[in-house]
């Protein structure tokens, strides 16, 4: 679709995108950040939406806008400094979470790695859902185990779907432990596709690094 030109794509950091929706839940209208900087992300070269020409085989892109940069020398940066971009907040008309815990009110618990993004998203929006898995009564919640106030909460629906594990991976049972290459050899194109980019991911780490891995498939570098 976004090929296609049915979609209007804005490619932003995993981390920057999270940032920039607390910004927004917290009335911050934009602030600096390094990542980015020196990329399409910043100098607007980044394809937003391609277009449909008389030649099929080929898009004209629409390219995002440049970004506002700015150098800073504090103790953060060093007696050198650091190059930044602006980043602007997001603010969404309407906020869809899931949690795994509320109560009428409306306040939230999220279980493990769900608590990463989704407090972000629920502030970020003008009209905030909350899909629940357990809805309690107020009050049953101890205060230091809220992750979320009610009052960023506009409206509460019960979920009654089933989890469904998108991706099984179990241990195996023998005594040996098989090789990376025979691994390989069992594993479907869409599996190898992922180690290959896994694989070349970790050239780019050398002795000493300290990396912030994300979730998914940065956890198997």
């Amino acid at each position: 679709q976004y090929l296609n030109g049915e979609l209007e794509v804005e490619f932003v950091p995993q981390g920057t995108l999270a940032e920039r929706l607390r910004a927004g839940g917290a009335g911050i209208p934009a602030f600096y950040t390094p990542a980015g900087y020196g990329t399409w992300i910043q100098s607007g070269h980044c394809p937003l939406k391609h277009e449909q020409s008389d030649n099929s085989n080929s898009n004209n892109a629409i390219l995002s806008e440049p970004k506002p940069t700015a150098k800073f020398i504090n103790k953060v940066t060093g007696p050198h400094g650091r190059d930044y971009v602006l980043e602007e907040a997001i603010v969404g008309d309407v906020a869809i979470v899931k949690a795994s815990q509320c109560d009428t009110f409306g306040n939230c618990v999220w279980k493990g790695s769900s608590r990463n993004f989704n407090p972000e998203c629920a502030t970020a929006g003008k009209f905030t859902i909350v899909e629940c898995e357990e809805i309690v009564p107020t009050g049953y919640l101890k205060p230091e185990h809220i992750h979320l106030s009610g009052a960023f909460v506009d409206a509460i629906v019960q979920t009654h779907h089933a989890k469904k594990i998108e991706r099984l991976t179990t241990t195996s049972r023998t005594t040996t432990t098989s090789s990376d290459s025979s691994d390989f050899e069992h594993m479907n194109e869409r599996q190898r596709k992922r180690h290959r980019i896994i694989k070349r991911a970790a050239q780019e780490l050398q002795s000493g690094m300290v990396v912030n891995l994300g979730i998914g498939m940065p956890t198997l570098i």
